[in-house]
């Protein structure tokens, strides 16, 4: 059992609090973190490269994390090394459409294996995952945030130890509210 306890829902809360719609808090339990939104907000209606955060209700996967860059600690998700040979494709005309794939790919894929740290821990979420529907948006993931919780693609970014914490505490079957 987590930290957070039978009293608390499984479920983290993405809210949009800021006036450009780009930064809100992602709260779970009596943890409440700021966090980097996507570029043009939350949408309903997520599509490919639109820069959205897509509002839903999605599941944790795994995490990725860069060895050397990020240590392993206790938490309930499944963790995975970060490899430098990993990619996550969003060519929405590709059949690994929003799937990892081995980079470099054929098709557009993005590469998980960054010189900056934003991908240094990586959550995935199931975000367009069964089904798939192509060109509704992919590779959307929590991940480290930029100085000053700068707008993502369409991710959620929060700041290393907070994002930490919230892996620390979170339960296997928690799920991600946007």
């Amino acid at each position: 059992m987590s930290r957070i306890g039978k009293s608390h829902p499984p479920q983290l809360i993405v809210r949009s609090l800021s006036a450009s719609r780009q930064t809100g808090w992602l709260e779970y339990g009596p943890f409440r973190w700021p966090c980097a939104l996507g570029e043009t907000g939350i949408r309903a209606i997520k599509r490919e490269g639109d820069g959205a955060t897509p509002r839903g209700v999605f599941e944790i996967r795994r995490v990725y994390y860069r060895a050397g860059r990020q240590r392993r600690f206790a938490s309930a998700v499944p963790w995975m090394p970060l490899r430098a040979d990993m990619g996550w494709c969003d060519d929405p005309r590709d059949g690994n459409y929003n799937r990892p794939v081995r980079w470099p790919y054929l098709a557009s894929a993005e590469k998980l294996w960054r010189p900056d740290h934003l991908y240094d821990l990586i959550v995935v979420l199931s975000h367009n995952e069964r089904p798939r529907v192509r060109g509704r948006g992919s590779a959307i993931f929590m991940h480290l945030s930029r100085p000053g919780y700068l707008p993502t693609e369409g991710c959620i970014a929060l700041r290393p130890e907070h994002l930490r914490r919230m892996l620390m505490t979170v339960r296997r079957s928690v799920q991600v509210n946007i």
